[in-house]
């Protein structure tokens, strides 16, 4: 009998699409001279007394595993962290989780509370993972467009239309990936009383939080009565350069937390003890280098949206993040078209928008986390581009 490896693949995970990210970029490994303005991942090393608390932890033996919750003094950190910056109170014993990045905190969280046919509505265009995420945990992804004419906000409106009585989570994302979107906390307390209502619990991911340019970001979870239905996801990638540490948290009731626990020590155990000891040397000592960091990426922003506007793709000032997400339709290109022609023809890299939901078709994600001197020549590419489309 031919052997059919197809055969021993799980139904649901056959149905789980390739990264639209990642389909893309592996038609750019290999290719010289690309600026890549794709994988969203800070160009800055991680600040020098951060890495050096990793090596610290080395050579003082830190090479143990850690409580599955995590260590207990970055646990407390975070909590301290969590509620100077994001005014919502955790015990650092029963509502705060230590994960693998923000990604396994939210694969826990899905895994943790749905059941096979739970509804779950999130906006987009959105991180990749998220509708691959509540596919995998047996949920039903409900997406709610968002439009650039509204800054790519959600509207409370908009989730009560999506709603139905099988809704129980609701994924928000502000500043938002791919679009910089943000949300005032005038529309958080609308959005915030249809949860309520509804009886959603709420899954928050700010891993963008401190890269807010404009105006206060505010979460969710400090409204009254929010903080027992809210599940908090952040973590030290983005704000920190610290991709390649692999370290998020998730803070929350304790029952909740209790069942993403349950579920991490038999997948992960615990994050790495080394990363640990880093991301707390990074909340304790970390803030100036943030700060420094968004500062070079708001003139990065201002000088790539500018560009991409004056070129005539029109591009909304992103409020947060580090991504640009032009309107492409002028050339009379899809999504796809253009990021291929584009790359093919100048050698610049940016991320179809549908690989972000069907609402992202018509726009690319431009990642301005790339030096100045790059962001000046992959926008005089990208110009020459366009204008032979006209």
């Amino acid at each position: 009998m031919d052997l059919n490896p197809q055969r021993f693949i799980a139904r649901h995970v056959g149905a789980i699409p390739r990264s639209g990210i990642r389909d893309f970029f592996d038609i750019v490994q290999g290719m010289k001279d690309v600026i890549s303005l794709g994988v969203g991942e800070p160009d800055f090393v991680t600040p020098w007394h951060i890495r050096e608390a990793a090596i610290y932890a080395l050579e003082r033996g830190r090479t143990s595993y850690t409580s599955n919750l995590g260590l207990l003094k970055l646990r407390e950190a975070i909590a301290r962290s969590v509620e100077k910056n994001f005014q919502a109170s955790y015990d650092p014993k029963m509502e705060v989780l230590v994960a693998v990045g923000v990604s396994e905190a939210m694969d826990l969280a899905f895994r943790a509370v749905l059941n096979p046919g739970d509804e779950v509505i999130y906006h987009e265009p959105c991180y990749v993972s998220y509708a691959p995420g509540i596919a995998l945990a047996g949920g039903v992804p409900v997406a709610v467009p968002c439009r650039a004419e509204e800054g790519f906000s959600v509207t409370a409106e908009a989730i009560e239309r999506a709603a139905t009585p099988r809704s129980k989570l609701l994924v928000l994302n502000f500043p938002t990936n791919p679009t910089g979107g943000t949300m005032t906390r005038a529309a958080l307390e609308k959005i915030a009383e249809v949860a309520r209502r509804r009886d959603l619990l709420v899954l928050t991911d700010e891993i963008y939080a401190e890269l807010t340019f404009e105006g206060e970001h505010v979460s969710i979870a400090s409204l009254p009565g929010m903080k027992a239905r809210t599940l908090f996801l952040h973590g030290f990638s983005k704000a920190y350069a610290m991709t390649g540490f692999r370290i998020g948290y998730a803070c929350g009731p304790a029952e909740v937390i209790e069942a993403m626990m349950r579920i991490h020590q038999y997948s992960m155990l615990c994050a790495s003890i080394i990363s640990q000891e880093a991301a707390l040397e990074a909340l304790e000592r970390g803030q100036a280098d943030t700060i420094e960091m968004r500062e070079q990426y708001r003139v990065r922003r201002n000088f790539i949206v500018n560009a991409l506007n004056d070129m005539g793709l029109p591009c909304l000032l992103p409020r947060g993040s580090f991504y640009a997400f032009p309107n492409i339709r002028a050339t009379g290109l899809d999504s796809k078209q253009f990021a291929l022609q584009l790359l093919e023809s100048e050698k610049v890299a940016c991320v179809p928008g549908n690989a972000f939901g069907a609402s992202g078709e018509g726009f690319v994600r431009c990642c301005f986390a790339t030096a100045l001197d790059r962001l000046e020549e992959a926008a005089e590419r990208i110009g020459r581009f366009v204008a032979r489309r006209r």
